[in-house]
């Protein structure tokens, strides 16, 4: 049966069939013709109940604030701020999109949004500074990466109500993978900023320094609402991302007042499309997750592990390259719903912690954005800064294969992403 649904799925992927279609059309074929005495109501109960969640009341929060702050100033002023702290150093500007990136990730958990927000701002500024072309894009698409693993990231809270991991856990552990990540990212950027011998800003006096963090200070405030919360337990994620987008409101159409009312309405119509689009998404992933926990596939998967007598490295190895491939035809959302409701209980049956199989699943999820021939953020780039698809194309390369080296660290190094979570909640 399983052949079954992946042949069906991969004809209908390539005969270009809308994502939903592609869960939808599988899970609705295999109870035609293996469950055909199951009430039709369980499929309905089974699509409403993959979107039933309060959990999942966070994702269009976040959507909306990062669209509230992308079309505002409060990104503007947090690249500000990091370019103000490492803009003088060799790659400054290198850095300075680097960090942009984590930190806008930091209030939106959306790497499209990031590269859509970052681009226009941060691409003159790098061909100004000195980068090639293909060095400016390639960077500007891969950074975008670590909003999807700096929290609050929209990837881990829909791992987290497949899995029933803790979302505040996922957000720890994901702070140091994202860190890590970058870190990989600021070194190749130093590399080439020498090889290149780029231009640096000039070294900002610390009174300087001060004056653009108090400009920023409400910018600076949203991360510190969202992460302080979360983690003081005072707020659980899905309340920090109300919070954000009132936050955003009020900072945009008060404090700075660049926002209008006729503003307001473009920036919610968008947003919600969005949040519908993940939404259907995630309905028809609940859906197959049903059947192909019906039809005992983790336990199948396992069986054939324990057969060939594979350990966790192995099923790792599997993992990897199953997302790896997975992620260059498919959105990520859809990789995350198709691959994870079978390979997460062989995972835990493994004893492989489920904050790291979040991690290493998201870290592909991540690579997937820009993996060629589909990843999202290519494309967002080429339709956000006008460049051809290939010119995009050909600078992110040297980048996957910088995030599989880290990829592969962080799947056999599980302290990497534990020990932030163990810190903070023991």
């Amino acid at each position: 049966m399983l052949i079954i649904i992946c042949a069906l799925a991969l004809f209908l992927l390539v005969a270009g069939f809308e994502m939903f279609l592609v869960l939808g059309i599988p899970a609705l074929a295999t109870k035609t013709a293996f469950y055909s005495t199951l009430p039709d109501a369980v499929i309905v109960q089974k699509i409403l109940g993959g979107i039933d969640h309060s959990t999942l009341l966070a994702i269009p929060f976040f959507i909306f604030a990062a669209n509230l702050m992308g079309s505002g100033q409060i990104a503007s002023q947090l690249i500000g701020v990091v370019k103000a702290m490492v803009g003088h150093t060799r790659g400054g500007m290198g850095h300075t999109v680097v960090g942009g990136s984590m930190a806008f990730g930091s209030v939106s958990g959306s790497a499209p949004a990031t590269v859509a927000a970052m681009g226009r701002m941060v691409y003159p500024e790098m061909r100004k500074a000195g980068f090639s072309e293909k060095f400016s894009l390639g960077l500007l698409v891969s950074s975008a990466e670590t909003a999807l693993l700096i929290p609050p990231s929209i990837t881990f809270i829909i791992y987290g109500w497949m899995t029933g991991t803790s979302i505040a856990q996922l957000f720890a552990g994901g702070l140091a993978v994202g860190l890590f990540l970058g870190l990989a990212f600021c070194i190749y950027v130093a590399i080439e900023a020498r090889r290149s011998g780029t231009k640096s800003d000039p070294r900002l006096s610390w009174s300087e320094r001060g004056k653009v963090i108090l400009d920023a200070k409400w910018a600076l405030g949203m991360p510190i609402i969202i992460l302080g919360g979360i983690y003081s337990g005072i707020v659980t994620p899905t309340e920090a991302a109300a919070i954000s987008v009132v936050y955003a409101i009020v900072i945009e159409m008060v404090v700075h007042r660049n926002l209008k009312f006729g503003d307001l309405f473009d920036i919610t119509e968008k947003s919600a499309v969005a949040t519908a689009i993940i939404f259907i998404l995630l309905a028809m992933g609940g859906l197959i997750s049903f059947f192909v926990t019906l039809a005992q596939v983790p336990m199948q998967i396992s069986d054939f592990l324990t057969a060939i007598n594979a350990g966790p490295v192995e099923f790792l190895i599997v993992v990897n390259v199953c997302f790896l491939i997975a992620g260059m035809f498919i959105d990520p959302n859809s990789a995350l719903l198709i691959l994870v409701p079978p390979l997460f209980p062989v995972a835990t049956s493994l004893g492989i912690d489920p904050i790291h199989f979040g991690m290493i699943v998201t870290l592909n999820i991540s690579l997937g954005m820009i993996t060629p021939p589909f990843g999202l953020d290519i494309f967002v780039a080429s339709s956000t800064l006008g460049k051809p698809v290939m010119n995009i194309v050909n600078g992110v390369w040297p980048f996957v294969a910088l995030n599989i080296i880290v990829l592969i660290i962080i799947t056999y190094v599980p302290e990497i992403s534990l020990f932030v979570p163990r810190l903070i909640f023991g």
